[in-house]
């Protein structure tokens, strides 16, 4: 007689359930590719204009300036600590990225712009992550990467964007970003240290006439 698996509820288990079931079977979709398929500029305006005014909407509206603008995944902004922002250097400080890795990643004077209106009603909550709980008793407690992506979601269906779940993505856009503004400021200072050079040696020191 075949035995039946049963759960702890009594109720009937399917094989597939148990270990090693697929044990030897290659999966389904070995072999296939799946291309990097961000949202476009256009949509994720669009999401920041459509979220509204609350306090939810804008640590939203800054969740989605993280990831665009500075091109941190959704893990490493829910992360920030208000520490790890630097507004005078234009710097955010990622204390554990990918591999356990510490970096800084820089942000334009517009996303420090989008970020203000939440930085103010984060500065009445209790000291914590940036991106934190608003009410109830665990108020400055890290926001949860499943409810900021429930959030995310519902904002990309009432600004009609499709693929809600494309905007946890964001920071494919926002690291080719970062890296064409790294650029231009690398280039931007070499060339200002080389005319100032040029300067410095070509002009003879002044003396003054008056004695």
């Amino acid at each position: 007689m075949e035995s039946v698996l049963l759960d702890a509820a009594g109720h009937r288990r399917s094989p597939a359930t148990m270990p090693g079931y697929h044990r030897g079977r290659p999966p389904r979709n070995k072999g296939e590719e799946y291309p990097a398929d961000p949202p476009t500029v256009e949509e994720i305006i669009a999401v920041m204009r459509a979220v509204g005014d609350r306090p939810e909407a804008h640590r939203l509206r800054a969740l989605i300036v993280l990831l665009w603008r500075a091109g941190l995944r959704i893990s490493e902004a829910l992360a920030l600590q208000e520490s790890d922002l630097d507004r005078s250097r234009g710097a955010v400080l990622v204390r554990r990225g990918k591999g356990g890795k510490r970096r800084e990643v820089g942000m334009d004077r517009w996303a420090w712009e989008q970020l203000d209106p939440w930085l103010a009603i984060r500065r009445e909550l209790p000291i914590g992550a940036v991106l934190c709980v608003i009410h109830g008793p665990t108020a400055g407690r890290r926001w949860e990467a499943s409810e900021a992506r429930k959030q995310l979601h519902h904002a990309a269906a009432a600004a009609g964007v499709r693929r809600g779940s494309r905007l946890a993505r964001i920071g494919s856009l926002g690291q080719d970003r970062c890296l064409a503004l790294a650029l231009r400021f690398r280039s931007t200072i070499a060339l200002w240290t080389s005319t100032r050079r040029r300067v410095t040696m070509g002009s003879p020191t002044r003396t003054s006439s008056m004695q």
